[in-house]
Protein backbone atom coordinates (compact mmCIF):
# COMPACT_ATOMS: atom_id res chain seq x y z
CA UNK A 1 0.00 0.00 0.00
CA UNK A 2 1.37 3.51 -0.97
CA UNK A 3 -0.35 5.39 1.63
CA UNK A 4 -0.94 8.11 -0.42
CA UNK A 5 2.99 8.39 -0.92
CA UNK A 6 2.14 9.23 -4.60
CA UNK A 7 0.54 12.24 -3.85
CA UNK A 8 2.38 14.22 -1.29
CA UNK A 9 6.13 13.00 -0.89
CA UNK A 10 7.61 15.34 -3.68
CA UNK A 11 5.72 18.19 -2.53
CA UNK A 12 7.44 17.00 0.87
CA UNK A 13 10.68 16.74 0.08
CA UNK A 14 10.63 20.03 -2.13
CA UNK A 15 9.42 22.30 0.95
CA UNK A 16 10.66 25.37 1.81
CA UNK A 17 11.71 25.00 5.48
CA UNK A 18 11.13 27.38 8.29
CA UNK A 19 14.27 29.69 9.44
CA UNK A 20 14.13 30.77 13.06
CA UNK A 21 15.83 33.89 13.60
CA UNK A 22 18.01 34.70 16.66
CA UNK A 23 15.48 35.18 19.30
CA UNK A 24 12.78 36.14 17.28
CA UNK A 25 9.17 35.49 18.89
CA UNK A 26 6.61 33.37 16.38
CA UNK A 27 2.93 33.26 18.04
CA UNK A 28 1.33 29.50 17.81
CA UNK A 29 -2.05 29.00 16.98
CA UNK A 30 -2.94 25.80 18.58
CA UNK A 31 -6.42 24.44 17.71
CA UNK A 32 -7.23 20.43 17.78
CA UNK A 33 -10.05 19.66 15.79
CA UNK A 34 -12.00 16.65 16.83
CA UNK A 35 -13.81 14.59 14.23
CA UNK A 36 -16.30 14.04 17.64
CA UNK A 37 -18.45 10.86 17.72
CA UNK A 38 -19.91 9.78 21.01
CA UNK A 39 -21.99 7.22 19.22
CA UNK A 40 -18.90 5.83 18.01
CA UNK A 41 -19.43 1.49 18.20
CA UNK A 42 -21.09 1.89 21.17
CA UNK A 43 -25.36 3.23 22.61
CA UNK A 44 -26.44 6.19 24.23
CA UNK A 45 -25.40 5.24 27.33
CA UNK A 46 -21.77 4.91 26.19
CA UNK A 47 -22.36 8.58 24.76
CA UNK A 48 -23.13 9.38 27.88
CA UNK A 49 -20.09 7.90 29.97
CA UNK A 50 -18.27 9.48 27.25
CA UNK A 51 -19.77 12.72 28.05
CA UNK A 52 -19.62 12.53 31.56
CA UNK A 53 -15.33 11.95 31.05
CA UNK A 54 -15.23 15.23 28.87
CA UNK A 55 -16.81 17.32 31.62
CA UNK A 56 -14.82 15.99 34.26
CA UNK A 57 -11.72 15.70 32.53
CA UNK A 58 -11.51 19.12 30.20
CA UNK A 59 -12.69 21.96 32.32
CA UNK A 60 -9.80 20.63 35.04
CA UNK A 61 -7.38 20.74 31.81
CA UNK A 62 -8.20 24.12 31.14
CA UNK A 63 -7.94 25.65 33.98
CA UNK A 64 -3.97 24.20 34.42
CA UNK A 65 -2.83 24.76 31.34
CA UNK A 66 -3.10 28.29 29.88
CA UNK A 67 -1.40 30.01 27.29
CA UNK A 68 0.76 33.07 26.87
CA UNK A 69 -2.36 35.24 27.50
CA UNK A 70 -3.84 33.10 30.36
CA UNK A 71 -6.43 31.04 27.96
CA UNK A 72 -6.98 28.15 28.83
CA UNK A 73 -6.45 25.18 26.75
CA UNK A 74 -9.91 24.51 24.69
CA UNK A 75 -11.45 22.40 21.81
CA UNK A 76 -13.28 22.15 18.80
CA UNK A 77 -16.02 19.49 18.60
CA UNK A 78 -17.18 18.97 14.72
CA UNK A 79 -19.87 17.28 15.85
CA UNK A 80 -21.88 15.05 13.13
CA UNK A 81 -24.88 16.49 12.20
CA UNK A 82 -26.65 13.36 10.88
CA UNK A 83 -25.97 11.84 14.26
CA UNK A 84 -27.60 14.46 16.31
CA UNK A 85 -29.06 13.78 19.62
CA UNK A 86 -30.48 16.71 21.95
CA UNK A 87 -29.25 15.34 24.91
CA UNK A 88 -25.80 14.77 23.74
CA UNK A 89 -25.63 18.03 21.88
CA UNK A 90 -26.83 19.95 24.82
CA UNK A 91 -24.54 18.70 26.80
CA UNK A 92 -21.28 19.38 24.87
CA UNK A 93 -23.09 23.04 24.03
CA UNK A 94 -23.18 23.52 27.71
CA UNK A 95 -19.25 21.86 28.54
CA UNK A 96 -18.21 24.74 25.23
CA UNK A 97 -19.86 27.46 27.72
CA UNK A 98 -17.97 26.22 30.73
CA UNK A 99 -14.27 25.66 29.01
CA UNK A 100 -14.63 28.25 25.75
CA UNK A 101 -14.43 25.39 23.65
CA UNK A 102 -16.62 25.40 20.49
CA UNK A 103 -18.95 23.18 18.41
CA UNK A 104 -18.73 22.59 14.93
CA UNK A 105 -20.00 21.06 11.39
CA UNK A 106 -18.81 17.02 11.05
CA UNK A 107 -20.75 15.38 8.04
CA UNK A 108 -21.05 11.98 6.75
CA UNK A 109 -22.91 11.36 3.59
CA UNK A 110 -22.63 8.78 0.85
CA UNK A 111 -23.96 8.34 -2.98
CA UNK A 112 -24.90 12.04 -2.32
CA UNK A 113 -26.51 14.82 -4.37
CA UNK A 114 -26.21 18.49 -4.09
CA UNK A 115 -29.77 18.60 -3.09
CA UNK A 116 -29.26 16.14 -0.37
CA UNK A 117 -26.19 17.99 0.82
CA UNK A 118 -27.88 21.33 1.20
CA UNK A 119 -30.77 19.91 2.87
CA UNK A 120 -28.47 18.00 5.30
CA UNK A 121 -26.34 20.93 6.14
CA UNK A 122 -29.99 22.75 6.42
CA UNK A 123 -30.94 20.64 9.30
CA UNK A 124 -27.54 20.07 11.06
CA UNK A 125 -27.35 23.61 11.23
CA UNK A 126 -30.48 24.68 12.37
CA UNK A 127 -29.60 21.77 14.81
CA UNK A 128 -26.82 22.87 16.42
CA UNK A 129 -27.96 26.56 16.52
CA UNK A 130 -31.27 25.40 18.42
CA UNK A 131 -28.66 24.32 20.76
CA UNK A 132 -26.85 27.72 21.14
CA UNK A 133 -23.37 26.19 18.90
CA UNK A 134 -22.28 28.11 16.08
CA UNK A 135 -20.97 31.57 15.16
CA UNK A 136 -22.17 34.60 12.94
CA UNK A 137 -20.55 37.35 10.80
CA UNK A 138 -20.80 40.78 11.48
CA UNK A 139 -24.36 41.02 9.68
CA UNK A 140 -25.72 38.06 11.77
CA UNK A 141 -25.52 35.05 9.74
CA UNK A 142 -24.65 32.17 10.69
CA UNK A 143 -20.87 30.82 9.76
CA UNK A 144 -19.31 27.42 10.74
CA UNK A 145 -15.74 25.20 10.47
CA UNK A 146 -16.63 21.82 8.17
CA UNK A 147 -15.04 18.49 8.47
CA UNK A 148 -16.00 15.83 6.03
CA UNK A 149 -16.29 12.75 8.02
CA UNK A 150 -14.92 9.98 5.58
CA UNK A 151 -12.14 12.11 4.37
CA UNK A 152 -13.65 12.71 0.88
CA UNK A 153 -14.66 16.44 0.39
CA UNK A 154 -15.81 17.34 -2.67
CA UNK A 155 -16.23 13.79 -3.50
CA UNK A 156 -12.30 13.22 -3.95
CA UNK A 157 -12.45 9.36 -2.89
CA UNK A 158 -14.29 6.35 -5.05
CA UNK A 159 -15.69 7.41 -8.48
CA UNK A 160 -18.61 6.11 -7.80
CA UNK A 161 -19.59 8.50 -4.88
CA UNK A 162 -19.77 5.94 -1.90
CA UNK A 163 -18.57 8.42 0.63
CA UNK A 164 -19.48 11.66 -0.80
CA UNK A 165 -20.99 12.03 -4.47
CA UNK A 166 -21.38 15.94 -4.39
CA UNK A 167 -18.29 17.23 -6.91
CA UNK A 168 -19.71 20.55 -6.26
CA UNK A 169 -19.38 20.54 -2.48
CA UNK A 170 -16.67 23.31 -1.95
CA UNK A 171 -19.45 25.95 -3.62
CA UNK A 172 -22.27 24.59 -1.61
CA UNK A 173 -20.22 24.99 1.85
CA UNK A 174 -19.39 28.61 0.95
CA UNK A 175 -22.94 29.58 0.22
CA UNK A 176 -24.01 27.83 3.54
CA UNK A 177 -21.56 30.14 5.23
CA UNK A 178 -18.76 27.76 6.26
CA UNK A 179 -15.63 30.03 6.30
CA UNK A 180 -13.42 26.96 6.11
CA UNK A 181 -12.78 23.48 5.90
CA UNK A 182 -10.20 21.40 8.37
CA UNK A 183 -10.77 17.54 6.61
CA UNK A 184 -6.77 17.23 5.60
CA UNK A 185 -4.61 16.05 6.36
CA UNK A 186 -6.34 12.53 5.68
CA UNK A 187 -2.91 10.76 4.47
CA UNK A 188 -2.23 7.42 4.80
CA UNK A 189 -6.08 7.67 3.16
CA UNK A 190 -6.25 7.85 -0.62
CA UNK A 191 -7.96 10.96 -0.61
CA UNK A 192 -4.96 12.85 0.53
CA UNK A 193 -4.39 16.17 -1.75
CA UNK A 194 -1.19 17.10 -3.36
CA UNK A 195 -1.53 20.19 -1.68
CA UNK A 196 0.31 19.91 2.01
CA UNK A 197 0.98 22.07 5.34
CA UNK A 198 -0.84 24.72 3.39
CA UNK A 199 -3.59 27.23 3.93
CA UNK A 200 -5.38 28.00 0.81
CA UNK A 201 -8.13 29.10 -1.55
CA UNK A 202 -9.59 26.22 -3.26
CA UNK A 203 -12.24 26.93 -6.52
CA UNK A 204 -14.65 25.06 -6.75
CA UNK A 205 -15.17 23.36 -10.44
CA UNK A 206 -17.68 20.92 -11.70
CA UNK A 207 -15.09 18.19 -11.19
CA UNK A 208 -14.23 15.92 -8.26
CA UNK A 209 -11.43 17.16 -5.96
CA UNK A 210 -11.64 20.70 -6.74
CA UNK A 211 -9.22 21.26 -3.51
CA UNK A 212 -6.52 19.20 -4.76
CA UNK A 213 -4.55 22.53 -5.19
CA UNK A 214 -5.14 26.57 -4.69
CA UNK A 215 -3.68 29.82 -3.72
CA UNK A 216 -1.95 30.06 -0.75
CA UNK A 217 -3.43 32.69 1.72
CA UNK A 218 -0.85 35.81 1.00
CA UNK A 219 -0.66 39.10 2.72
CA UNK A 220 -2.07 42.25 1.30
CA UNK A 221 -3.26 39.77 -1.97
CA UNK A 222 -5.91 37.33 -1.29
CA UNK A 223 -8.42 38.78 0.80
CA UNK A 224 -11.04 39.11 -2.08
CA UNK A 225 -11.45 35.60 -2.20
CA UNK A 226 -12.20 35.23 1.36
CA UNK A 227 -15.88 36.71 0.01
CA UNK A 228 -16.25 34.49 -3.29
CA UNK A 229 -18.43 32.00 -3.41
CA UNK A 230 -16.59 29.75 -5.48
CA UNK A 231 -14.00 29.50 -3.62
CA UNK A 232 -13.46 28.03 0.01
CA UNK A 233 -10.48 28.25 2.32
CA UNK A 234 -8.95 25.26 3.55
CA UNK A 235 -6.39 24.96 7.06
CA UNK A 236 -4.25 22.19 6.63
CA UNK A 237 -2.54 20.14 10.05
CA UNK A 238 1.00 19.19 9.31
CA UNK A 239 1.66 16.25 7.49
CA UNK A 240 5.48 14.76 6.88
CA UNK A 241 8.19 12.06 7.82
CA UNK A 242 8.80 11.46 11.36
CA UNK A 243 11.92 9.97 12.53
CA UNK A 244 12.47 10.68 15.81
CA UNK A 245 9.74 8.12 16.83
CA UNK A 246 11.77 5.43 15.43
CA UNK A 247 15.47 6.35 16.46
CA UNK A 248 16.57 2.74 14.96
CA UNK A 249 14.75 2.07 12.41
CA UNK A 250 15.26 3.30 8.95
CA UNK A 251 12.01 3.21 8.04
CA UNK A 252 9.88 6.48 9.68
CA UNK A 253 6.59 6.98 10.74
CA UNK A 254 4.18 9.30 8.78
CA UNK A 255 2.98 12.39 10.91
CA UNK A 256 -0.21 13.44 10.01
CA UNK A 257 -1.41 15.40 12.98
CA UNK A 258 -3.49 12.71 14.25
CA UNK A 259 -3.74 12.66 18.49
CA UNK A 260 -5.17 9.08 19.12
CA UNK A 261 -4.23 6.49 21.87
CA UNK A 262 -1.96 4.76 19.63
CA UNK A 263 -0.37 7.92 18.43
CA UNK A 264 -0.30 10.47 21.13
CA UNK A 265 0.78 13.99 21.27
CA UNK A 266 4.80 14.52 22.49
CA UNK A 267 7.25 16.80 22.98
CA UNK A 268 8.68 15.03 19.94
CA UNK A 269 6.22 16.12 17.53
CA UNK A 270 4.83 19.11 19.01
CA UNK A 271 8.82 20.86 17.55
CA UNK A 272 8.12 18.81 13.87
CA UNK A 273 4.53 20.55 14.04
CA UNK A 274 5.96 23.88 14.30
CA UNK A 275 8.54 23.36 11.66
CA UNK A 276 5.90 21.88 9.11
CA UNK A 277 2.66 23.59 10.04
CA UNK A 278 1.52 26.94 7.46
CA UNK A 279 1.91 30.59 8.11
CA UNK A 280 0.69 33.38 5.79
CA UNK A 281 2.87 33.92 3.30
CA UNK A 282 4.50 37.29 3.73
CA UNK A 283 2.49 37.67 6.72
CA UNK A 284 3.28 37.63 10.96
CA UNK A 285 5.32 35.33 12.27
CA UNK A 286 2.28 33.10 13.50
CA UNK A 287 1.82 29.71 12.79
CA UNK A 288 -0.77 27.61 12.58
CA UNK A 289 -1.12 24.44 13.85
CA UNK A 290 -4.24 22.36 13.45
CA UNK A 291 -4.40 18.64 14.92
CA UNK A 292 -7.13 16.17 14.08
CA UNK A 293 -8.73 13.60 16.99
CA UNK A 294 -11.28 11.26 17.12
CA UNK A 295 -12.22 12.48 21.04
CA UNK A 296 -15.18 10.74 21.56
CA UNK A 297 -13.78 7.06 21.78
CA UNK A 298 -12.15 6.04 24.71
CA UNK A 299 -8.84 5.14 23.99
CA UNK A 300 -8.53 8.45 22.13
CA UNK A 301 -9.93 10.66 24.94
CA UNK A 302 -7.53 9.19 27.86
CA UNK A 303 -4.59 10.31 25.37
CA UNK A 304 -6.35 13.82 25.19
CA UNK A 305 -6.81 14.43 28.46
CA UNK A 306 -4.83 12.22 30.59
CA UNK A 307 -1.02 11.84 31.22
CA UNK A 308 0.19 12.43 27.99
CA UNK A 309 -1.82 15.70 27.18
CA UNK A 310 -0.28 17.23 30.73
CA UNK A 311 3.08 16.14 29.22
CA UNK A 312 2.74 18.03 26.05
CA UNK A 313 1.11 21.05 27.62
CA UNK A 314 4.54 21.14 30.24
CA UNK A 315 7.08 21.07 26.80
CA UNK A 316 4.81 23.22 24.44
CA UNK A 317 6.55 26.23 25.34
CA UNK A 318 9.88 24.78 25.12
CA UNK A 319 12.42 27.82 23.13
CA UNK A 320 13.11 27.10 19.51
CA UNK A 321 16.29 27.00 17.90
CA UNK A 322 18.50 29.83 17.88
CA UNK A 323 16.63 31.25 20.91
CA UNK A 324 13.47 32.16 19.48
CA UNK A 325 11.06 31.03 21.30
CA UNK A 326 6.82 30.35 21.71
CA UNK A 327 4.14 32.42 22.39
CA UNK A 328 1.32 29.65 22.44
CA UNK A 329 -2.19 30.53 21.75
CA UNK A 330 -5.31 28.37 22.61
CA UNK A 331 -7.82 28.84 20.30
CA UNK A 332 -10.98 27.18 18.55
CA UNK A 333 -11.03 26.85 15.13
CA UNK A 334 -12.97 29.94 14.24
CA UNK A 335 -10.35 32.23 16.18
CA UNK A 336 -7.78 30.29 14.58
CA UNK A 337 -9.77 31.47 11.08
CA UNK A 338 -9.96 34.98 12.52
CA UNK A 339 -6.62 35.53 13.48
CA UNK A 340 -5.66 34.02 9.97
CA UNK A 341 -7.49 36.60 8.22
CA UNK A 342 -5.88 39.73 10.60
CA UNK A 343 -2.42 38.21 9.25
CA UNK A 344 -3.88 38.32 5.59
CA UNK A 345 -4.95 42.08 6.14
CA UNK A 346 -1.35 42.91 7.16
CA UNK A 347 -1.84 42.81 11.08
CA UNK A 348 1.07 41.84 13.37
CA UNK A 349 1.74 41.79 16.76
CA UNK A 350 0.11 39.80 19.38
CA UNK A 351 -2.95 37.70 17.48
CA UNK A 352 -5.65 37.69 20.96
CA UNK A 353 -6.44 41.24 19.75
CA UNK A 354 -8.16 39.06 16.80
CA UNK A 355 -10.08 36.32 17.85
CA UNK A 356 -13.04 37.81 16.94
CA UNK A 357 -11.87 39.35 13.95
CA UNK A 358 -14.54 38.54 11.19
CA UNK A 359 -16.71 35.74 12.97
CA UNK A 360 -18.35 36.36 16.20
CA UNK A 361 -18.65 33.40 18.94
CA UNK A 362 -21.65 31.74 19.63
CA UNK A 363 -24.36 34.10 21.56
CA UNK A 364 -24.38 32.63 25.53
Amino acid sequence: MLRAFDRWLIPYLNRTRRRWQEHETWHVMLAVCDHFEPFHDTDLEGARRAMADWNTRLPDLAERYRDAAGVGYKHTFFYPVEQHHEEIVGNLADLCRRTGSEVEVHLHHHHDTAAGLEEKLDAGIADLRRMGCLGTDRDGRVRFGFIHGNWALDNCGDADGRNCGVSDELGILRRKGCYADFTMPSAPHFTQTRTINSLYYAQDTPAANSHDTGTAVKKGTTAPLRDREDHLLLVQGPLGLNWDRRKWNLIPRVENAEISGANPWTAGRWQLWLELCPSVVEGAPWIFVKLHTHGGIPRNYHTLLGSPAEAFHSAAKHQLPNGSKVQLHHVTSREMINMLHAAEDGHEGDPERYRDYLYKAPAP
